[in-house]
């Protein structure tokens, strides 16, 4: 694991003697805090790396002030929040076959600042994502997930200019998918895209359980698995490869789908 401010530079894999050298597939996770990219993208993360894909999450904050409620009231001090969460992230990264990068730029608020967002920028052109998963826009619960997106979405465009300063070769356009906030409804989250993670399934469930500050929501989103991948049969058509109890993740798309064919 290592920390945004010094990125590595984008990996590459070479194939066997005689063939053009390769690079995996990449995905970058922009995520405010520790334990939102195994709640909302876990599946996601798993079958990426199940792929050989590279998975990059850049984790902005430990969550050490607004989602570590357990910790203060056990009256731990915040660098030893700080160190829990970044253990626990760390931990449920590795189960998920992850990357994890942290900025460490506080919670309740997350600020977007200019050096933020630079850092930022210097991950996508490292990791030369091919997709890109962060918050959507609304969060009336959390204003640290907003911020998230803003420079998550800022970040993308500033990467593909070659005037903007900064190591690293510029990106192309990398499509983004919005995960799944806590609260949808009050979100104006509308689950446009249904992510059968069912073979990934009791991974991700293992990297939840590395969450321990947030024990509170292991069931909750299992149960919200369940619920999106009745929603994902029910729209399946007549596939029948699907199995009995499958289990899904919901995105939203803030770009257009390029296609060519409808499907």
């Amino acid at each position: 694991m290592t920390d945004a401010h010094a990125p590595s530079p984008a990996p590459s894999a070479s194939s066997g003697q005689g063939e053009a050298p390769s690079t995996p597939r990449s995905t970058l996770v922009v995520t405010a805090h520790a334990g939102d990219f195994v709640w909302r993208a876990g599946g996601a993360i798993a079958l990426a790396a199940s792929r050989g894909e590279k998975v990059t999450i850049a984790c902005l904050t430990f969550g050490e002030r607004g989602e570590s409620a357990k910790a203060w009231r056990e009256g731990r001090k915040l660098d030893e929040i700080k160190a829990i969460r970044r253990d626990e992230a760390e931990r449920a990264a590795a189960t998920l076959g992850a990357e994890v990068r942290f900025f460490d730029a506080g919670d309740y608020p997350l600020v977007a600042t200019a050096e933020l967002t630079d850092l930022l920028v210097a991950v996508y052109r490292a990791t030369q994502p091919d997709v890109v998963l962060t918050h959507p826009v609304e969060d009336p619960y959390n204003g640290d997930h907003p911020a998230a997106n803003r420079m998550a979405l800022e970040a993308r465009v500033l990467a593909q200019a070659i005037g903007y300063p900064g190591e690293g070769d510029i990106i192309g356009a990398p499509p983004v998918f919005y995960f799944e906030p806590h609260q949808p409804e009050m979100s104006g989250f509308k689950p446009e895209v249904l992510l059968d993670i069912t073979e990934v399934w009791e991974t991700k469930r293992k990297a939840m359980e590395c969450l321990g500050a947030q024990q509170h929501l292991w069931d909750y989103y299992t149960d919200l698995a369940v619920r999106r991948g009745v929603q994902l049969k029910r729209n399946a058509g007549p596939n029948l490869g699907l199995a009995h109890k499958t289990m899904a993740e919901a995105y939203m798309r803030p770009y257009p789908q390029i296609a060519k064919e409808l499907a």
